[in-house]
């Protein structure tokens, strides 16, 4: 395993990233449950794991924040103007925020209204009474986080793009 360079991002590093990309798509891929009841592939193939890969994504994404914060002087960011630097370094503060926030609105979503959690047929956290002030924290903000979740996610992918095909500056490579 290679580690993490100013050159280059390190194995683990590429596999926590791209792992979670592919996790996060998956998770947006629920937005098709609205599509006819859910009755069709997306519904009755990927959403019943809705749970298990929101929690599986908070997981690695504490896993992720511990190994850059290990790994952050490996990393120095790309050259760039210093407004531009901000921008970058905000956007994935917010991304690092959402990814959390995202299935801890989502637990509380399930704990407040007494399901408990359930994860990969895991009973993380035992059913239970309803908590009325936790099942309405994850239902006003479970939803609103995941279409700003997806706005950075976009936001990120074309910036990555535009480092790539306008600047040049090798900032995609490191991560691929």
């Amino acid at each position: 395993m290679k580690p993490d360079t100013p050159e280059r991002y390190g194995t683990i590093s590429r596999l926590l990233h791209w792992g979670m990309a592919v996790l996060v798509i998956w998770q947006v891929l629920k937005i098709f449950d609205r599509i006819d009841d859910g009755e069709h592939w997306v519904g009755q193939t990927l959403v019943p794991w809705h749970v298990s890969i929101g929690t599986l994504i908070l997981l690695l994404v504490l896993i992720r924040i511990g190994w850059a914060l290990r790994n952050r002087r490996q990393r120095p960011p790309a050259p760039q103007p210093p407004l531009l630097g901000f921008v970058a370094r905000a956007g994935h503060v917010l991304l690092y925020v959402a990814l959390v926030a995202m299935p801890v609105t989502g637990i509380s979503l399930l704990v407040g209204n007494g399901f408990g959690l359930e994860a990969f047929g895991l009973q993380l956290i035992p059913r239970g009474e309803e908590i009325a002030w936790l099942a309405a924290l994850g239902s006003n903000l479970h939803v609103p986080l995941a279409w700003l979740l997806i706005v950075l996610v976009v936001g990120h992918l074309g910036a990555a793009l535009w480092h790539h095909f306008v600047r040049r500056d090798g900032v995609l490579r490191r991560m691929l």
